[in-house]
């Protein structure tokens, strides 16, 4: 690729930091005084083993949780046979289109996007240690593709839904994160120890179908986690040790507000009603929890005997 920008990465102040939050903040305050005649629950996704799964969750800042919807590989007649058991430990869950359709990744092998209510395959692929997924304008889908001894793995792959076919791809070691950002018509995509933000052509004919606008080094290696804030023009990017947010108009990095010495948090996510913060950290030397945790209300969900991985938000709900 061409004209690939390494900027210096500045420091964003706390001053700065604080009023992109305060300005969320207050948008989220907003919607939420017009949703006080909406629903009471509000719904969290959640994958990290075979089964993705949502709950819906009570009032509190340790709210009751009943499961509402749950589904596996072999619910969806769509996906092959060889290719069920790439789904036995997704490892990402994302709504679409409010809810209706849940973007699915998992680390064994393979991508989805399945239709809530059927339960019908819409899009499979294999992608060799998938680990985040995202839906892109004109019926396209990025996924990345992270570590691998394979050539087919390191890599931020954009595919075409309705043929399932692979349309370009560019190397990113240890891709882990992708967001596609429709206000700057930018796909962002985290690394091991960077942040890519790429342009994507209109139409399937472009000779540069990714071209990175940006690359920006991270503090620390270890990316992670890429989610981005409601209402703000943040980014939360999690790393090894450590919790960030990235300014997508100054294009500055700070330490996060809450969570700046927080280690091995696998995801991010703030409900653009509520406001309120669901996060994933891995529980002793397992790379899973049994635990989702609260901020602004703080508050724990235990869900003993599961292996989570990433709890995401239904943002229709």
């Amino acid at each position: 690729m061409n004209d690939r920008k390494e900027p210096q990465v500045k420091q964003i102040t706390r001053r700065e930091m604080l009023l992109a939050l305060a300005v969320g903040s207050a948008t989220a305050a907003c919607v939420r005084l017009r949703d006080e005649a909406g629903p009471s629950r509000r719904e969290l996704i959640l994958c990290g083993a075979e089964e993705v799964f949502i709950l819906a969750l009570g009032p509190g800042s340790n709210p009751a949780a009943e499961k509402v919807w749950s589904w596996r590989a072999t619910d969806s007649a769509e996906i092959p046979e060889s290719l069920r058991r790439a789904f036995r430990s997704t490892d990402d869950c994302k709504p679409l289109e409010d809810g209706r359709k849940i973007l699915i990744s998992s680390s064994s092998g393979a991508v989805a996007a399945v239709e809530r209510e059927t339960k019908r395959a819409l899009f499979c692929a294999s992608v060799i240690n998938a680990h985040s997924i995202e839906a892109l304008p004109g019926g396209r889908v990025a996924a990345a593709a992270s570590v691998s001894d394979s050539p087919e793995g390191n890599r931020l792959i954009l595919f075409d839904m309705a043929s399932k076919r692979e349309i370009a791809s560019d190397r990113l070691v240890s891709a882990h994160g992708v967001v596609w950002d429709e206000k700057r018509g930018l796909l962002w995509a985290l690394g091991n120890d960077e942040l890519r933000a790429y342009r994507v052509a209109e139409s399937q004919g472009g000779k540069e179908p990714l071209k990175v606008e940006l690359q920006v080094k991270l503090p620390e290696s270890g990316g992670h986690d890429l989610s981005p804030i409601p209402g703000t023009p943040l980014l939360f990017i999690s790393t090894n040790t450590h919790c960030w947010l990235f300014h997508r108009d100054t294009r500055t990095i700070a330490p996060h507000d809450l969570l700046a010495d927080t280690p091995r948090v696998k995801s991010y996510s703030v409900h653009p009603v509520t406001g309120r913060v669901a996060y994933v950290q891995a529980e002793g030397s397992d790379w899973w929890a049994e635990r989702v945790h609260f901020l602004r209300p703080e508050g724990v969900l235990h869900l003993p005997g599961q292996r989570l991985y990433k709890a995401r938000w239904n943002a229709g709900v």
